[in-house]
């Protein structure tokens, strides 16, 4: 391929789009709109994602003791515990430590404890820090299997929930960004096939006089690409404000939230949103050149 056939099937790919501007137009903010619409939803999903390894990592495991247990029992138990290949930290937490840190955490309700009097329902315990997530439930069923350990629980139900959720969203997600890349490559297919069809003598010729459906194609083929190009740049651009603005209002006001950090996070996404909106314009510009080509 020579330069003067690169520079034909450029002009005649600008020149097509300058000729049918509105069509142009709506394309272009097609796959703007619904590229943003991914965008938005891949930032959702990982910085959940994110949120609930984030959790998992934290999760700690409570063994609560049997009453009355004698201190050689108990180190026996702390011993045990330390021994498992899992287990990175194990504190020991008296009823009565356990006592002040519910009366910490009810804050102006911590009356309602008024009516325990002097007694303390409260177990003594030790609190179990594991390597990762999926050592929890394996070295929570070990402890509980230990002589003395009355109960054992570990809150990974809040991050399982927020995997729920991060799954229901990206199921959603999924399904809708489908839907905007069928309407999308319909509009792009049509657009492109509005130009082909004003031109299909011209093609139909050129057909019988030996030119190859590549020749032919490419022109075509550009204007598609172009189109997405420019509707997947705009997209990127916005997003990158969008997502720029997010991470600051939302570190204002809950830092302690773990995001993805901005950068190269976004750099990533906006090269991926650039590519898919080019893979859209060459899909819709190959389903609208299909029929005409069949000469």
């Amino acid at each position: 391929m020579n330069f003067q056939t690169i520079e034909y099937y450029l002009r005649e790919a600008f020149l097509s789009m300058i000729r049918k501007r509105w069509m142009t137009f709506a394309s272009i903010g097609t796959v703007a709109v619904s590229l943003f619409v991914l965008g938005v939803f891949l930032i959702l999903v990982m910085n959940m994602t994110k949120m609930a390894a984030s959790l998992e990592s934290q999760v700690q495991i409570s063994a609560y003791l049997i009453d009355g247990l004698t201190p050689e029992n108990r180190k026996e138990i702390e011993r045990m515990t330390k021994d498992l290949a899992s287990v990175t930290k194990i504190e020991y937490v008296t009823k009565e430590q356990a006592l002040q840190i519910l009366k910490s955490r009810l804050g102006d309700q911590k009356k309602i404890l008024d009516a325990l009097g002097d007694s303390n329902p409260l177990p003594n315990y030790f609190l179990v820090t594991v390597k990762t997530a999926q050592d929890v439930k394996k070295t929570a069923a070990a402890i509980a299997d230990l002589y003395g350990v009355e109960e054992v629980k570990y809150g990974q139900d809040v991050a399982a929930n927020l995997f729920d959720l991060t799954h229901l969203v990206r199921v959603f997600g999924i399904a809708l960004m489908v839907i905007l890349a069928i309407a999308t490559i319909f509009i792009i297919s049509n657009t492109i096939r509005l130009t082909v069809f004003a031109r299909r003598k011209e093609i139909a010729i050129m057909k019988y006089v030996g030119a190859t459906d590549s020749f032919i194609r490419w022109p075509f083929v550009l204007e598609g690409i172009l189109l997405g190009f420019i509707g997947g740049g705009i997209s990127a651009i916005i997003l990158r404000s969008f997502y720029s603005a997010m991470v600051k209002k939302i570190y204002a006001t809950l830092a302690f939230l773990p995001l993805i950090e901005q950068y190269p996070f976004i750099n990533y996404l906006t090269f991926g949103l650039i590519i898919s909106g080019m893979l859209i314009g060459i899909l819709g510009s190959t389903v609208s050149l299909k029929k005409f080509l069949e000469v």
